[in-house]
């Protein structure tokens, strides 16, 4: 059995939700897809009953700080483990090359030497290019570019049981992917806020969607369940209902608007 495990579903300005990142778990082994971009990210994983150092394989999307921060974090709480025998296998962490240079550059500034020199030697780093494929706790991913404005995103894609599941970052798709994601059994895609607040967060320049935006464009490409995640918090604890029912005005097949700590059976 495969399922999402929904760490944080918050945006990178969300203050009361944690930045959108979650497990694939497939058969207990966890596959951990983004980081957030603090130290609560070791918190969240806690929550879940996942502890951190026995997460063999790491995907980050890209480098803004609200994905990739969170990695830092993770690296730095490594040494102890190390250094007490705690692991047994490298961590695989799967990026494109924008962000391999990036964490580089991070962890000379922010990480010390002394610490570094115990734990490169766990880290394996896999710098993807568009259309590579690995395969992770036995299943098939194909890692793809999104095609994003500015930083330089990836996606994947992989098949469970006979049913395609396609992440897309955090961008608004692009239309070259559309016949990636046509037909598609489960879609992520991020959505900022409603309708009626497109002009408050300035949706149109932003690279962002509101709710409307996107079920209207998977429906036109006959996604069967569709994930809303990376929203705003303006909703507070009705985001689900409120983010649910506009979502269903536009898309026919089924809206899943996941809590923080929710699991999703694929």
């Amino acid at each position: 059995m495969t399922k999402l495990i929904f760490l944080g579903v918050g945006n990178g300005a969300t203050l009361n939700l944690y930045n959108t990142c979650f497990v694939i778990q497939t058969n207990k082994e966890n596959f951990l897809i983004d980081t957030g971009g603090s130290i609560e990210i070791i918190n969240r994983l806690k929550k879940v009953n996942i502890e951190f150092q026995k997460i063999k394989h790491i995907f980050i999307s890209h480098t803004h700080t609200d994905h990739i921060l969170g990695l830092i974090w993770m690296i730095k709480r490594l040494y102890k483990p190390i250094t007490n025998n705690e692991l047994t296998d490298k961590i695989n962490i799967y990026c494109n090359d924008e962000v391999y240079e990036g964490l580089k550059n991070l962890i000379k500034i922010l990480l010390p030497d002394e610490l570094m020199d115990v734990v490169y030697d766990w880290l394996e780093f896999k710098e993807l290019k568009d259309k590579d494929r690995y395969t992770i706790n036995g299943i098939e991913y194909e890692f793809f570019d999104i095609k994003a404005h500015g930083n330089k995103q990836y996606g994947f894609e992989f098949k469970e049981n006979g049913k395609r599941f396609v992440f897309l970052g955090d961008q608004t798709i692009n239309s070259d992917l559309f016949p990636r994601v046509k037909g598609a059994d489960y879609v992520t895609h991020e959505v900022f806020c409603l309708e009626q607040e497109r002009k408050k967060f300035l949706i149109k320049a932003s690279g962002h969607s509101t709710v409307k935006d996107t079920s209207e464009t998977m429906n036109d490409l006959n996604v069967k369940n569709l994930i809303l995640y990376h929203t705003g918090e303006a909703q507070g604890k009705d985001r689900k209902r409120i983010y649910t029912e506009e979502g269903k005005e536009y898309f026919k097949g089924n809206i899943i608007v996941p809590d923080e700590l929710e699991e999703i059976e694929l």
